[in-house]
């Protein structure tokens, strides 16, 4: 690379790309924010962990991806990599996308750090992760508010200030810039083309601290109960045949649930526009970036009240929000929706509305004012 670059220099660390097998919504930001700031003056280049057969470079929505390493060695090899492989590089800014665990940055990065947290696992790392790995993570995490220090935080939402605030992060430091969609992409079908059947819907990746069990108890009682719902479970994850085989334990395997795996961009509209209930039964997540792609298509959800997903579903606006692990009450609140055709119309028509309130463009703008708000101080 020679030359001048078009406008600041900016390195952003984060554990993946969208391309990874395992990306996830943490990744969609990424690109929809940050290729975004290509189109604003910004040269971005992004080092992220590899995976078997990965490419060592690629470059994705403007933005020069550099793949080091694997999903766990990614942050032994991420600041040597950086000093050698992209030492001669000037870099105006570094952006350390946090979503995993903590690489330190601020410790070992060649210019001026900014945090961005999507969500920190705590105590849910043990519902996902080994015993080591987990004791690992939740290690890693408790001296994040000494090592990032008196450095600007952006936040995706409010949930996420709230547990860096009570985890020690100062609270002016933390700025909030939600997550977008695309609004243009995501819009209803219209109630004709929903499914004939009472159907429900969940769309992520299968890991176990996702809870989706949940959604299959739930699916499961309804059915006891003489309801004739059936759930559609899209997404790909290590966990899927400990749910296919919870699901057969519940009697759901004569047509109650069915595993769709991976899904296209779009498949995944149709059944957003096409399902009459989408849920999400996470502990924890940054936003829940489903809920308001379901809400875009005028779907309502209802959803575990956690953070992040408290977020992005307003009760008994868009959807209801219920005690986490509370599988009656998932129940109760997901046949209500079922049962009263005018009641999931009027959340779908108010969850479409909610979204508009966020895009990307939205979020890029904030994103690019930060930022260059830092490079002036």
């Amino acid at each position: 690379m020679t030359g001048s670059p078009p406008g600041p220099r900016l390195l952003i660390l984060n554990w993946q790309d969208r391309e990874n097998p395992q990306a996830g919504g943490a990744e969609a930001h990424l690109h929809e924010v940050f290729g975004r700031l290509t189109g604003m003056g910004w040269d971005v280049v992004a080092v992220t962990s590899g995976w078997p057969g990965a490419a060592p470079r690629a470059e994705l929505d403007g933005i020069r991806i550099h793949r080091v390493g694997s999903r766990y060695s990614y942050p032994f090899r991420l600041a040597p990599y950086v000093r050698k492989e992209l030492g001669h590089l000037r870099f105006d800014l570094v952006v350390e996308d946090l979503n995993k665990a903590p690489v330190f940055a601020p410790a070992w990065a060649p210019a001026p750090t900014l945090l961005l947290v999507h969500h920190l696992f705590g105590p849910t790392a043990f519902q996902e992760a080994s015993l080591p790995l987990a004791l690992v993570t939740w290690l890693l995490e408790r001296p994040i508010p000494r090592a990032y220090r008196g450095l600007p935080v952006i936040a995706v939402s409010e949930s996420t200030r709230q547990d860096l605030i009570r985890r020690g992060v100062e609270s002016p430091r933390i700025q909030v810039i939600p997550n977008g969609i695309d609004l243009e992409h995501f819009t209803p079908g219209g109630e004709e083309n929903r499914f004939s059947e009472p159907t429900l819907l969940y769309l992520g990746r299968l890991k176990r601290y996702k809870r989706v069990d949940l959604v299959l108890a739930a699916t499961a009682e309804l059915r006891r109960q003489g309801v004739p719902v059936r759930l559609l479970v899209a997404g790909r994850g290590d966990h899927r045949e400990a749910l296919e085989r919870e699901a057969d334990r519940l009697g759901l395997s004569d047509g109650g649930a069915e595993f769709l795996g991976f899904v296209s961009e779009e498949k995944k509209l149709q059944l957003l526009r096409r399902a009459w209930v989408h849920l999400l039964t996470s502990p924890n997540e940054g936003w829940g970036i489903a809920n308001l792609e379901a809400a875009a298509c005028g779907t309502p959800t209802v959803a575990s009240d956690a953070p992040g997903l408290r977020d992005s579903v307003r009760h008994g606006e868009t959807g209801f929000l219920v005690p986490h692990g509370d599988v009656v009450a998932l129940a109760r609140r997901t046949g209500e929706l079922l049962s009263d055709h005018d009641l999931r119309q009027t959340q779908g028509h108010a969850a479409r509305r909610f979204s508009e309130g966020f895009s990307w463009d939205a979020s890029a703008s904030a994103m690019d004012r930060a930022l260059r708000e830092r490079l002036v101080r």
